[in-house]
């Protein structure tokens, strides 16, 4: 029997390992199976290169509660460890860089999140330990060897009666711990951390019906007929899926499979993804992975966090941001890559030169799918394309060169359902919608109800009427004027449709200068100069009289500020109207033929509330006594 101390020049590294990663102290599961899933594969490369004299044969990691003797246990088929290697990786290696790990963090009171980083999985296992126990068998033939430690820098390592290949953790749970004796919490962090290990994990058994067992089938004398039950058997508990659909090539899966993992992923959701893009990558990094377009909704706040990011089928987190691109943080799915550390901070991910290529692979491969998708089915693309645009809006607003290739699949919906590229869009309109100043001005709305007037005056000069109406729409409006040529976003009630899309062409006004000046004053005098400003407008005679308007500018500021960005302060301010009032319209006229005071306002006041209903402004109280003052005048 061997006794000594760790090769580790602090009197008492245990305390540290608990205190700095107590927060996490979950881990220490996920560590172990991943060592044991090590040592299992480099036997298996081992006998396949003719180095180990061993049978590989099929073997599992197995996971035991021993509740009474307060004891859990990791069980591993894999390469082993002799007495020598035991010394050499256990009590030196493991601790190689502990002293750079104490002069870090010893004052930082944070979870430095080092366990893997520096060499520190195996003693994961004292945050949750009193005493810990290592009995192993090399693949080689040499004897078996028990290592024991109680959290202390001393152990014991002596021969073990052991005759079978593997290792044994034992881990004798401290009291504080005492959670991971129960089969449930395990069984939970096997699922999160170890779902899609590549060696079989065993967590107990299970019974089935016996596959090899027909039920008989027998008939009493009234011919009643009685079938027997079907046989059971016992059989291993595996709790993970070794070969996920990831990991396999796109060629060996049909669109079935995909979904399949969707739900294997995702067990409580129950709609189905609208598409999915395989990720297989081997140069410069490797990188594999699916992910899923779910059916969008205008929140981008809830469909965060929900790609699951694996190194080597290891789970590592559900918060991907830094190595998937922002817009992209709203699909879902798994990511894979053995270049991504397992345990390293926020900065470190957004600073290393690995990640940044991941992502912009990311970014490329996600942009070459929608393309695709958009050439081989654009009806189909069409149709889903207001389940999906959100992320592709996000996208040509966040990242440079996948709005340089949106071009090819972002879609302009108009209000009769029509869908444009933006170059299909620019043809169809520039002829009939470039202004004087020769600038192309695209028109459009928001809300098709309540911009219907609007919209039918834009169509009765044969424009065509754009429908924007996610909630990033002002800042993607903003991008494109910024880099497209000579182009303008107007929403259709930011002015009437002739200053909207102004043509050299002038109309001559009903009215002389002094009754404008008459009308304007009068107006002012009834409409409240805080609610809108009178905006005189020489139109066509069949027009509207009166028009409420929002100036797109201060609109759009405001919009752009609620959801992040525009004007400093805008978002504050008070929503801004004009009154666009038709000089030409026969009862602008009529207004001002009317000889009392009392009838003039009360048409001014009737005009307003038709307008203000048309635009939906027009609610609760004021809206009932609209409709009663209606209902006298039909009486």
């Amino acid at each position: 029997m061997t006794k000594g101390n760790i090769n580790v020049s602090v009197e008492n590294i245990f305390p540290l390992i608990k205190k700095f990663l107590y927060s996490d102290h979950e881990i220490f599961l996920r560590e172990l199976i991943s060592n044991a899933t090590d040592a299992t594969l480099k036997l298996k490369h081992l006998t396949s290169i003719g180095e180990a004299k061993v049978e590989y044969g099929q073997p599992k990691i197995e996971v035991k509660i021993d509740k009474k003797g307060k004891k859990l246990h990791i069980i591993d088929q894999g390469i082993g460890m002799t007495a020598e290697e035991v010394e050499k990786y256990i009590n030196q290696i493991a601790f190689s860089g502990a002293e750079e790990f104490l002069d870090k963090y010893k004052d930082s009171g944070k979870d430095a999140g080092i366990i893997g980083h520096f060499g520190l999985g195996f003693y994961s296992a004292f945050m949750v330990s009193d005493k810990v126990e290592i009995i192993t068998k090399s693949y080689k033939d040499e004897p078996a060897a028990h290592w024991t430690c109680d959290g202390s820098p001393e152990f014991s390592l002596e021969p073990s009666k052991k005759t079978e290949r593997g290792t044994e953790i034992i881990l004798h749970i401290a009291e504080d711990s005492t959670e991971f004796l129960e089969e449930a919490r395990i069984r939970e962090l096997l699922t999160k951390y170890n779902k899609f290990m590549p060696i079989p994990i065993k967590f107990g058994t299970k019974e089935i019906n016996d596959p090899d067992f027909t039920p008989k089938t027998t008939k009493d004398k009234d011919g009643k007929e009685t079938t027997e039950p079907h046989k059971k058997i016992t059989v291993d508990n595996i709790i993970n899926n070794p070969n996920p659909a990831w990991t396999k090539q796109p060629t060996d899966l049909k669109d079935e499979d995909y979904k399949s993992f969707y739900r294997e992923l995702y067990p409580m959701q129950f709609e189905e993804p609208l598409f999915h893009i395989h990720l297989n990558v081997d140069y410069p990094f490797n990188l594999t992975g699916i992910l899923y377009f779910p059916k969008m909704t205008n929140d981008l706040n809830l469909q965060k966090d929900k790609i699951q990011l694996y190194q080597n089928q290891v789970f590592v987190t559900d918060n991907v941001e830094g190595i998937v691109p922002e817009f992209l943080t709203m699909l879902r799915g798994v990511i894979d890559s053995p270049d991504i550390p397992l345990n390293v901070s926020r900065s470190y991910l957004q600073a290393d030169g690995a990640v940044k290529k991941i992502s912009s692979y990311i970014t490329r491969k996600v942009a070459d799918k929608l393309k695709s998708l958009f050439n081989e089915n654009r009806k189909d693309f069409e149709a889903k394309w207001n389940d999906i645009k959100i992320v592709i809006e996000y996208g040509m607003l966040s990242e440079d060169k996948f709005f340089e290739k949106a071009d090819a699949f972002a879609l302009y919906p108009t209000v009769d359902g029509t869908y444009y590229t933006y170059e299909e869009l620019f043809n169809k309109i520039k002829a009939n919608q470039t202004d004087k100043d020769d600038k192309l001005v695209i028109l459009y709305a928001s809300n098709e109800d309540a911009q219907h007037s609007y919209i039918e005056a834009a169509k009765a000069k044969g424009y065509e009427v754009l429908l924007l109406d996610s909630p990033i729409v002002s800042h993607l409006m903003q991008k494109l004027e910024s880099t497209k040529e000579n182009i303008t976003f107007s929403r259709v009630d930011a002015d009437h449709i002739d200053n909207l899309i102004k043509k050299d062409d002038t109309k001559i006004s009903k009215l002389t200068d002094e009754q404008k000046t008459e009308l304007e004053t009068l107006l002012k005098e009834v409409i409240p100069a805080e609610k809108f400003s009178v905006q005189l407008e020489t139109m066509d005679s069949e027009a509207t009289p009166f028009m409420i308007t929002q100036p797109e500018f201060m609109r759009r500021m405001k919009e752009m500020q609620q959801t992040g960005g525009g004007m400093f302060g805008m978002g504050n301010m008070p929503d801004m109207y004009n009154l666009v009032v038709n000089t030409n319209s026969e009862l602008v006229g009529e207004i001002l033929a009317t000889k009392t005071k009392k009838k003039q306002e009360r048409l001014i006041n009737q005009s307003l509330d038709l307008a203000r209903l048309s635009q939906g402004l027009l609610k609760g109280q004021e809206l009932t006594n609209f409709i009663k003052r209606s209902y006298e005048m039909i009486k």
